[in-house]
């Protein structure tokens, strides 16, 4: 089952082409205009300037960017076409899968079975400028809700170097994630992304959906409770991931892969951390496992 929702109506031709390209069922929304458009909060002055200063960065002077970032925070997961489904696979467009998921466990029965809630394949830093204020909003938000949020969770490692003290920019890339919707409805994400959408910082800065969403499994969800899907071969540009032993089942190379990039990219070696690994020994492994294929 696909799903796609556009803030305009999709076109006919653009209907049938997708259907054309699948057996399987496809549905098409919108999305509604008060979860869109800039709310009355929001001052537009105030908007442009930060617009303005951060034009060099990627999508740093795009409206419809901020407006995207919001919606995927805290309303997509309410939407009526996914009301009868458990879980979410995000996808986008121009990407590619490496490799054949018909060889594995459905990754759909893995977050089921293994009682998972989120699910990532790539983890890198976010543009400091863009999230100025959001660990400080976060912070409030905790003190503010103690009853339902901590920084004592032991995601809280992957997020933060020092104890929850300051925010470490790493977050899961939300192009691709698969995640339990009831997590994403839940009374605490609701609470969390209700807290951040009154700060304004999704438009006076341009806080994405991505450190959002990550922030939100560190503060609400166990180690245990997170899955690492290492065995999906995916590419968005510019970042790839390869497993390291593909025994003939994907069409990639691993050292192409940012798992444990040379420039310090990639977040993985955090999430090693979180499951009391040495990166070190971790990235040695794969090195050892790519040659090996």
């Amino acid at each position: 089952m696909y799903v796609f929702v556009n803030d305009e109506p999709f076109t006919e031709r653009f209907k049938r082409h997708i259907r054309a390209a699948t057996k399987s069922k496809v549905e098409f929304g919108l999305v509604p205009k008060e979860q869109w458009e800039i709310p009355e909060w929001i001052n537009r002055t105030k908007m442009q300037e930060y617009m303005e200063k951060l034009k060099r960065t990627p999508y740093g002077d795009s409206e419809s960017y901020r407006k995207m970032c919001r919606y995927q925070s805290g309303f997509f997961m309410h939407h009526p076409l996914l009301d009868n489904y458990d879980y979410y696979w995000r996808i986008e467009p121009n990407v590619r899968y490496f490799c054949n998921l018909k060889l594995g466990k459905d990754p759909f029965r893995v977050m089921r079975d293994e009682k998972k809630k989120y699910g990532w394949v790539l983890s890198l830093l976010e543009f400091p400028q863009t999230v100025r204020t959001l660990w400080a909003t976060t912070k409030n938000f905790v003190r503010d809700n103690p009853e339902i949020a901590n920084m004592n969770g032991n995601m809280i490692k992957f997020v933060s170097d020092t104890g929850g003290q300051k925010y470490n920019f790493c977050h899961f890339w939300s192009n691709f994630e698969i995640a339990d919707l009831h997590f994403m409805r839940s009374k605490e994400y609701t609470a969390y992304f209700n807290y951040l959408d009154q700060a304004g910082g999704f438009f006076y800065e341009r806080w994405g959906d991505a450190p959002v969403h990550s922030i939100a499994v560190a503060l609400f969800l166990d180690k245990s409770e997170v899955h690492y899907f290492d065995n999906i071969g995916y590419y968005h540009e510019p970042f790839t991931h390869c497993p390291a032993v593909k025994a003939g089942t994907c069409r990639c190379m691993p050292e192409d892969s940012m798992a444990y990039d040379a420039f310090g990219y990639s977040c993985l070696w955090r999430w090693d951390l979180v499951h009391g690994r040495d990166p070190k020994q971790m990235e040695e492994k794969l090195i050892d496992d790519a040659v090996a294929v």
